[in-house]
């Protein structure tokens, strides 16, 4: 189930590492959460130069929005933001004050995969994704 979305500008380092960001992701998800592997997806969009703004301001750095299912601790969520941060700094070489990532909780009811709505993580303990 998490879905993990990267806006970035042409040239940059993310659209250079895509493949081995994903993969980092894939890791640092299921080693905080204990997901499997499988359900990790990530998707990479290029935008001009001036496609992303902050205060009104052209940004230079990439955006990643993740979606993920909710249920989880602050503490957890915190261990996954700051590892996602430093997986794709460490790739990419950008500042970590400079990339911007965003967590959103979805509820299983609102999810399809494979077929199936979700079921909602206080129904299913088992339901790591």
């Amino acid at each position: 189930m998490p879905y993990y979305q990267f806006t970035a500008p042409t040239g940059s380092a993310t659209l250079a590492h895509k493949a081995e960001i994903a993969a980092a992701f894939t890791k640092v998800h299921g080693e905080v959460t204990g997901a499997p592997s499988a359900y990790v997806q990530c998707s990479f969009t290029e935008v001009a130069q001036d496609g992303i703004y902050n205060a009104g301001e052209p940004a230079i750095a990439p955006r990643m929005v993740g979606l993920i299912r909710e249920g989880r601790s602050r503490e957890t969520r915190g261990r996954l933001i700051h590892g996602l941060a430093d997986a794709w700094c460490g790739i990419t070489g950008d500042a970590k004050d400079e990339i911007a990532l965003f967590i959103v909780e979805i509820p299983g009811a609102n999810v399809m995969e494979g077929g199936e709505i979700l079921r909602e993580a206080s129904e299913d303990p088992d339901a790591i994704a």
